[in-house]
């Protein structure tokens, strides 16, 4: 299956049905009263985030999604039926926005988490709401409100604990392997890797994180160059950057130093907050390196690089020095879980708060309708009782 992680979608909710305006007409009731229903409401689209689901394919070709619309209400006081609701499954970490406006619409960050992405439209009133004391026979009833639409943009963030970054051909599709049972493509030719892999890595019975692998990235990366920036927002939810480093490239011009620190700046350039992160430095490919030559290899690196956070020197092929790697970001996961928990629960409920704001203004918007529509029809005056013979409702039997 092809992996896509964007899409752009349109949503409409189904329209209201309209009220109706309708009189009573039985037998040995002369002068029946209004008996008009409200039209039904529009059929709402819903937003779930889906474990089971890992790329937009299914919204790629697809772009439309209409909710039904609501029936019109009926005579002898029948409301109309509202709409079927549709509900739109995406993979857990999709982000949807307006197109339009840029406004947050949903961040699916977890599995089964819902959300109403377009609203359907309320029913029309029917005439039974307007009867009144001085308006025993009121004509009036209103249409219903249209449903929500929506130009929706969608974009698939993976979750992972831990992301690598480099050069392609650095040996991070190498190093996931070998931590962990993700097995993706492998091979001795640049941007092996088209897609995010993710792995998970168990340090123990009860500890383990994950990370994730995106395609490499090249200097202009900003204006397109190799694959770009597309893939970087599969790191923005990491909590750990690894910056991996091929200390034996097989060009003999090729410089690690300068291309270690264009990469970094490709990060600066496409977001300060992605490259605020922790990010550590992996010396990899240590085994293509003659071992007395290693030590003063590095520290060449290191010494024309300048400090880093921290650094790790590994060969992926061979599993050397992987092992240390992996247990000194599940011990900072570990020591950050409590901090790492309050960002996310700070995270949900700024969400939730948004989410009740959103469904508040929808109720008052509601409400004000039906007030409007209510003080509309005290200012009508009062109309003759209709006979039942000049109803237009069919003769009783």
């Amino acid at each position: 299956m092809k992996f896509f992680d964007e899409a752009r979608i349109e949503v409409y909710a189904g329209d209201g049905g309209n009220g109706a305006a309708t009189f009573r007409r039985e037998k040995y009731i002369p002068k029946g009263g209004p008996s008009g229903g409200d039209g039904g409401r529009g059929g709402s689209v819903y937003a779930v985030a889906d474990r089971n689901l890992n790329t937009l394919i299914d919204y790629r070709y697809t772009r439309s999604f209409r909710a039904e619309r609501g029936e019109n209400g009926g005579s002898r006081d029948c409301y109309g039926k509202g709409g079927d609701d549709i509900t739109l499954r995406f993979p857990v970490g999709t982000v949807i926005k307006d197109q339009e406006t840029g406004e947050l619409v949903a961040d699916l960050d977890v599995d089964g988490k819902t959300v109403l992405i377009a609203q359907g439209g309320r029913g029309g009133l029917g005439n039974i709401h307007f009867k009144s004391s001085t308006n025993r026979a009121p004509r009036k009833k209103t249409m219903g409100k249209e449903g929500e639409y929506r130009n929706l943009h969608l974009e698939l963030k993976v979750l992972a604990d831990v992301g690598l970054l480099g050069m392609p051909n650095a040996g991070k599709s190498t190093f996931i392997r070998s931590v962990s049972a993700a097995k993706p493509k492998v091979a001795d030719y640049p941007f092996t890797t088209l897609a995010p892999n993710l792995g998970v890595v168990r340090t123990s019975e009860a500890r383990s994180f994950v990370i994730a692998d995106i395609p490499g990235l090249i200097e202009g990366a900003a204006e397109g160059a190799g694959l770009g920036h597309q893939f970087l927002r599969h790191l923005q939810r990491t909590h750990l950057l690894l910056h991996l480093v091929d200390l034996a490239p097989f060009d003999p011009e090729a410089d690690p130093v300068a291309d270690a620190k264009a990469i970094a700046e490709e990060l600066r350039k496409y977001d300060e907050d992605l490259y605020a992160k922790p990010r550590w430095l992996v010396l990899n490919k240590l085994d293509l390196i003659p071992e007395e030559e290693r030590a003063e290899r590095v520290a060449a690196f290191l010494e024309a690089y300048g400090p880093v956070e921290r650094h790790f020197q590994i060969s992926a092929m061979k599993g050397e020095g992987t092992q240390a790697l992996i247990f000194a970001i599940q011990d900072l996961l570990d020591a950050e879980r409590d901090r790492i928990e309050a960002e996310r629960a700070e995270r949900e409920a700024a969400e939730a708060a948004r989410l009740a704001a959103a469904d508040a203004e929808r109720a008052a918007a509601d409400a004000a309708y039906e007030r409007e529509a209510l003080l509309d029809a005290d200012d009508e005056l009062p109309e003759d009782e209709p006979d039942a013979e000049e109803d237009d409702a069919p003769p009783p039997r």
